[in-house]
């Protein structure tokens, strides 16, 4: 897992912005997709990660807050909804302006469970990671930091 003189030859004015992120997209997107699948299990799946990471992150939120933000139909959100309620991971109430709509709001269980898969997945993370030379991960190091101020943007 380390990079050979021929990777480090390049220099920064032959890598072009395109072909950059096409890598990093890349490696970004099958990063992710690890992640997702490493670290969820049995306990809940990724759609529902995403959810739990949503409501601890900001608060509770309607069915339809929710299916917008994780660009899902609403019949996909309530089902995943359904299915963390009936584990204990999410409450619902109803809203006090608007008794038609239903307030999802994250438990102290499915902030547990929510806590526990974020460890899973640093851990796999850190693993693979600790398998890297001290000069990949410096290099690492700076382009996440790089990829974090991009994304700020």
């Amino acid at each position: 897992m380390t990079t050979t003189n021929t990777e480090n030859a390049e220099t920064a004015e032959s890598v072009s912005p395109d072909s950059l992120a096409i890598d990093l997209r890349t490696a970004v997107m099958r990063t992710s997709r690890r992640l997702r699948v490493e670290a969820t299990g049995d306990v809940i799946t990724p759609g529902q990660y995403t959810v739990l990471a949503q409501l601890n992150g900001y608060g509770a939120q309607t069915l339809r807050a929710l299916a917008e933000r994780e660009h899902v139909q609403a019949p996909s959100m309530t089902r995943i909804v359904n299915a963390l309620a009936d584990q204990g991971f999410v409450s619902r109430a109803a809203n006090p302006d608007d008794g038609r709509q239903v307030h999802v709001d994250i438990t102290d269980a499915g902030r547990a469970v929510l806590a526990e898969a974020r460890n899973q997945r640093t851990a796999w993370l850190a693993q693979r990671v600790a398998g890297l030379s001290e000069e990949d991960r410096l290099v690492l190091s700076r382009a996440a930091h790089i990829m974090q101020e991009m994304s700020g943007k």
